[in-house]
């Protein structure tokens, strides 16, 4: 079996139109037989499944991880880190807005640095456009002010980090918030959180499963924000906390 030094999990809810994209984008940058996909069939409700197993074969260096019911963004992408077989583990999108070369990019970064286990390299979004920027902005601005932490470009990926980092999590959201979980634990842990810059450009196929209007980025602040506080309180119960 081959020996993977780095995973890296898609969770793919009715992606089955990017599916192949996503596999050529990967095929295409490959230079490193030490990195495996995995897609995560994350309740797809469209032909998502037939297209793993008609795309999959030709691509030795994806596989497939089933859920049958959609739980949330953040489930899939946990149902696929429990399958992955790598030291550095981390995820991207499917939905071709996120480069399948920043995950190389991402690898490259943490083989360059001198104590790679005690840190996270995470993405940070550049050259969007003025709504979104706004939004993300306010969001971080939030964030930051009820963690008392710098939290900017929660949502951008790449992430990667070594697979002990893992290990601390308790009861990690299935849905969206799994970003500044991650996000927020690493920092109070202590990782040296290293960003740069990738692009975000429109989606290519499909829609997202959140933002498709003003009302579903209300509510999706509105959870987030719910989730905050509860994880704010958790975080308290963390030795030498600050909250």
């Amino acid at each position: 079996m081959t020996k993977f030094n780095y995973s890296i999990i898609i969770p793919c809810y009715n992606e089955s139109k990017n599916i192949p994209m996503v596999l050529e984008s990967f095929a295409g940058c490959m230079d490193r037989d030490d990195l495996e996909v995995l897609l995560v069939n994350n309740g797809s409700t469209d032909d998502s499944n037939e297209v793993l197993l008609k795309y999959l074969p030709d691509y030795t260096f994806a596989r497939s991880v089933h859920v049958p019911v959609n739980r949330g963004y953040g489930y899939g992408v946990r149902a696929g880190l429990k399958e992955a077989r790598g030291n550095f583990l981390g995820w991207t999108h499917a939905d071709m807005q996120t480069d399948p070369s920043d995950v190389l990019r991402a690898c490259d970064i943490i083989e360059k640095h001198d104590c790679p286990s005690h840190i996270m390299v995470k993405g940070y979004r550049v050259a969007r456009n003025l709504p979104d920027r706004t939004f993300s902005g306010c969001m971080g601005l939030i964030e930051s002010v009820l963690f008392g932490l710098r939290l900017t470009e929660i949502n951008a990926q790449p992430n990667l980090f070594h697979k002990d980092f893992l290990s601390k999590w308790q009861n990690p959201p299935d849905d969206f918030s799994l970003d500044l979980y991650c996000l927020v634990l690493a920092k109070k842990l202590r990782l040296k959180i290293i960003r740069f810059d990738v692009l975000f450009p429109e989606r290519v196929n499909g829609e997202s499963s959140w933002n498709t209007n003003f009302k579903s980025k209300v509510v999706a602040i509105f959870r987030t924000l719910s989730f905050s506080f509860q994880l704010r309180a958790r975080l308290r119960h963390f030795a030498g906390s600050k909250f």
